[in-house]
């Protein structure tokens, strides 16, 4: 013992020193590289990409990875190592990814039915076309599960073998961070942000990077000192170096898309109804009849267990639905470095069960 403790000291010493010397020569020491990739498909706030390995695209069954708005797609790929694109890829799947690009003031007039009418479904038969014209299985994190459930509930006819949400609220009233909110939002009728978010076509990038972090508010003031007590530990100091490299890359949200979230999912709450009124018509949670897999996270207060759940009772004619919840906070539960072993394999096992 009095020998090995030395040696463990002089192996930390030596970790902590490759890690400093790394961070201060090269920049950092997580590998930001994206996977790489083929374009597929353009359109307005559509560009879909085949995800491609060492040896080139996987030739099992398609995976379709749908972000959500604002945050960038890298969510997917975080960095390598921590990234479920390469995760699925390295597995045989052939996955696909779309990016909705940046959003900039003309895209004010934008709202959710552009997503839910054009973008997703233009991508996921693009996605299947590609792959010899198979259903897909998207798989989705945040309002990009719930702009992906509205859209298989329109259109069943969408050629998809099945759907993932990870982190995708359907009970507002269920998000702790949001309530103490509610008050003077309805003593204002809700008109607080309207002015706000007209004047400047949206929520701007600057804005949702700042909340974003905010709801992470106690790891910001720690993660110096986290740092410093993790020096030597190389997977840690990447994780860190990834999520600011994500975070640094929010995009806005269009005014009128900003104002549905806010009036028709914060205020009003009808998704948990599991009915939502969109361009004149109404879609019915209920009418998605694909296998669906529901994934929240242990620690995630922007979409907490209980406002993910909530999915699970409003899907009455999917063939099955999953409920599973796995460590992590919003994003942790999706690119994390213990989703790896946790949501990615409730991830692999529903694809394979449903393959």
């Amino acid at each position: 013992m009095l020998v090995e403790l030395p040696s463990q000291l002089a192996s930390v010493a030596t970790d902590v020193a490759t890690n400093v010397r790394d961070k201060v020569a090269r920049g950092g020491v997580a590998d930001l590289r994206p996977l790489p990739r083929v374009l597929i498909d353009r359109g307005p706030n559509r560009s879909v990409y085949r995800m491609t390995g060492p040896d080139g695209p996987p030739s099992g069954a398609p995976v379709l990875l749908v972000p959500p708005l604002a945050a960038p797609a890298l969510c997917f790929d975080l960095r390598r190592g921590c990234s479920l694109a390469e995760h699925l890829v390295e597995g045989g799947r052939r996955t696909y990814l779309v990016d909705y690009g940046s959003v900039a003031f003309s895209d004010r007039n934008l709202g959710i039915e552009h997503w839910v009418d054009e973008v997703l479904p233009r991508a996921i038969r693009k996605a299947s076309d590609d792959a010899g014209g198979v259903p897909v299985h998207v798989v989705s994190w945040c309002l990009g599960g719930i702009f992906s459930v509205l859209t298989l509930s329109d259109q069943p006819d969408l050629p998809v073998a099945s759907l993932t949400t990870v982190s995708a609220p359907f009970d507002y009233t269920a998000i702790p961070l949001v309530a103490p909110f509610r008050p003077l939002v309805e003593v204002t009728g809700g008109h607080i942000l309207t002015p706000f978010y007209r004047m400047l076509g949206g929520a701007p990038s600057a804005v949702v990077s700042r909340v974003f972090r905010a709801t992470g508010f106690e790891k910001e003031i720690t993660k110096p000192l986290a740092i410093l007590r993790n020096l030597n530990d190389r997977d840690f100091l990447a994780q860190i170096e990834a999520v600011d490299h994500f975070m640094s890359n929010m995009a806005a949200y269009p005014g009128r898309t900003f104002g549905q979230l806010y009036h028709r999912f914060f205020r009003a709450n009808d998704l948990a109804e599991g009915a939502f009124a969109l361009d004149g018509r109404t879609i019915s949670l209920s009418k998605l009849d694909v296998p669906t897999l529901v994934v929240a996270g242990e620690t995630d207060s922007i979409a907490p267990r209980r406002a993910v759940e909530r999915l699970v009772g409003l899907l009455d004619h999917a063939p099955e639905v999953r409920f599973r919840v796995a460590p992590g906070g919003h994003l942790g539960v999706l690119t994390g470095r213990r989703a790896r072993t946790t949501t990615w394999r409730h991830i692999d096992e529903f694809l394979d069960d449903h393959a």
